[in-house]
Order: C-alpha cells, then structure tokens, then sequence
C-alpha cells in the first residue's frame, strides 16, 4: 500500500502547562485546534469543510468539557468528537451525493506542498476511492493508514471493537487496491 505520510504536516498540540491541566475552553482550544484541524481535514479530505467541522468539534466539546475527568485525556477526546463529527458530515455528503446537490472536491490540494504532483495525483485518486466506500470504513482506514494509529486506538476513537476496526480497513484497503488498480 502506498505511504500516505505525505499527508502529515500539521504539528503536534502544544501543552498548555508542563504537566499542568487546560483551565478552560479557549486554552484547549489554542493548544489543540490545529490537531483537530489536520483529523478532519484527513478524514473527509475537503478544505473548504474544516473550518465548519473545527467549529463543530469545540461547539460538542464545549457541551461536555466540564464533565472531561482527566485533563491529559484532551487529546483523545477531541479525536472522538472529531471522528464523530466528520462521520456526520461524511453521510450528509453522500446523501447530498445521490440527490445530486454535492460540490466538487479538490485533492489535489490536501496533499503536503512539497509532494511530487505524482503523490498529489495518488492521493487525489485515493481520496476519490474513499468517497465511496461507506463513513465507517473510510475512518477507520485514514485513522490507521495516514494517521498511523494503532488498531486499538482506530476502535476506541470509532467506538467499535479491534475486530469491526480490523474488518473496516482491511474492507477499505481492498477496496483502494481494487479500484486503483483498475486505473
């Protein structure tokens, strides 16, 4: 399978404290934007859609911060609603899709700019591939393939067992090697 790391730009979130927890919203949000950012933007590929899942992410995050247990979990927890959200937007976009009331999208743009216009191709031709395959599956494999987390971290972020996260992106990876090999 092809190395999709050229996707993988964005910086790690900066700490607010050494050790210490967020005092609030906005801190986390400053410290961690950019990561939630660079998630959905991996997942649902489009741009112009990050802003409005960042927006949405802290909008669900905001409901439920002041329940947040462990202030080291932040990371974790923001990735969970990240998922989420951009699984919601994922369907809406293929319901739109099949009524015909979609925009066209751009990936040739989400790939790191110092890619090859071959891996810009690639990547834009994988991402192509990913609007077909259903939302689950999708996620499962960006989160394992280009984020490059573990099958037990793809579970507890899609809220399924190691086996359905097995399952979904060896579904997905099938399906790439299908189709792109048909090309």
């Amino acid at each position: 399978m092809t190395n999709l790391r050229v996707l993988r730009p964005a910086a790690p979130p900066t700490p607010v404290g050494a050790g210490a927890p967020a005092r609030s919203l906005d801190d986390v949000y400053r410290s961690y934007c950019r990561y939630v950012g660079a998630v959905c933007l991996r997942i649902s590929g489009r741009r112009a859609e990050v802003d409005d899942l960042i927006q949405d992410v802290f909008a669900e995050a905001a409901s439920t911060y002041d329940a947040l247990r462990e202030p080291d979990a932040v990371r974790g927890w923001l990735a969970t609603i990240a998922v989420r959200v951009t699984r919601r937007r994922l369907r809406r976009r293929r319901l739109y899709a099949l009524i015909g009331v979609t925009a066209a999208a751009e990936y040739e743009q989400i790939a790191d700019p110092h890619a090859s216009p071959h891996e810009r191709a690639l990547i834009a031709a994988i991402y192509r591939v990913l609007d077909a395959l259903d939302a689950d599956d999708r996620i499962a494999f960006v989160l394992h393939h280009v984020e490059g987390e573990t099958i037990d971290t793809v579970a507890r972020l899609c809220a399924c067992s190691s086996t359905t996260a097995k399952r979904r992106i060896f579904r997905a990876k099938s399906a790439l090697e299908r189709r792109l090999s048909d090309e």
